[in-house]
């Protein structure tokens, strides 16, 4: 897929030391922290969209939105919206339009589906979201170009582990930010940043690691991948 058809794809994780998303209790797992969180939400704010996939939608209630209210209003300045797009991608259409992703804030909502989930969710999520048709099986090529379409000229993508693979292995993600937690989940069976796959780093498409910062306790890394930003 040319560049220039899609969407400057930002790949945005924190993890701990083993590569965890997440550990398996009941409660989110907090990763990062305050000044780390204000980094994601800077990042945010320079976006036009939001991805996350719908078992992060299930599993952590995201609200996805920019927190600053300084951040919120300086967009306004701009003519955008207080916070970006936000958007889901599903297979089944398992998604409760009572979650935050779809009663908080003003922003616009949409949902890619499968074609043979998409009169259900339609039906099942109303005129909480768009929904649209994203091939069977989903393809995240015809995703990027419909919010290409959209007006969408950067994408913050923010997880969980199948997305982040899928985007990944498809070469389909132009930069990455990786923040990583002081302490080990030590689960095998824990959500990690990405599953198997096989990545453009294995066929010499390496990264090019562009930032070390330490914020806190938590070190942050910023990789591209060849294209400069928009």
């Amino acid at each position: 897929m040319p560049v220039n058809d899609r969407p400057y794809v930002l790949l945005s994780c924190g993890t701990s030391i083993d590569g965890c998303l997440d550990d398996l209790s009941a409660h989110r797992l907090i990763l990062s922290n305050d000044a780390d969180f204000d980094r994601v939400d800077e990042a945010r704010a320079g976006c036009d969209a939001i991805l996350v996939g719908a078992a992060t939608v299930r599993r952590d209630n995201p609200r996805l939105l920019v927190r600053s209210a300084v951040r919120r209003d300086e967009r306004v300045a701009r003519g955008l919206p207080p916070s970006p797009l936000k958007v889901t991608l599903t297979v089944r259409g398992i998604l409760d339009p009572a979650s935050r992703f779809f009663t908080d804030g003003d922003a616009e909502k949409v949902v890619y589906c499968s074609t043979p989930a998409l009169g259900a969710t339609r039906g099942r999520l109303g005129d909480t979201a768009t929904v649209v048709d994203a091939g069977d099986p989903v393809d995240l090529h015809r995703i990027l170009a419909d919010l290409r379409a959209r007006g969408v000229d950067r994408l913050m993508v923010e997880g969980g582990e199948t997305v982040h693979t899928q985007f990944l292995a498809a070469g389909l993600v132009d930069e990455v930010h990786l923040a990583i937690a002081p302490f080990f989940v030590g689960e095998a069976r824990a959500p990690r940043f990405v599953g198997n796959g096989r990545f453009p780093s294995a066929s010499g498409r390496r990264a090019v690691l562009e930032e070390i910062r330490r914020i806190d306790d938590v070190v942050f890394l910023r990789y591209r991948f060849g294209r400069e930003p928009g």
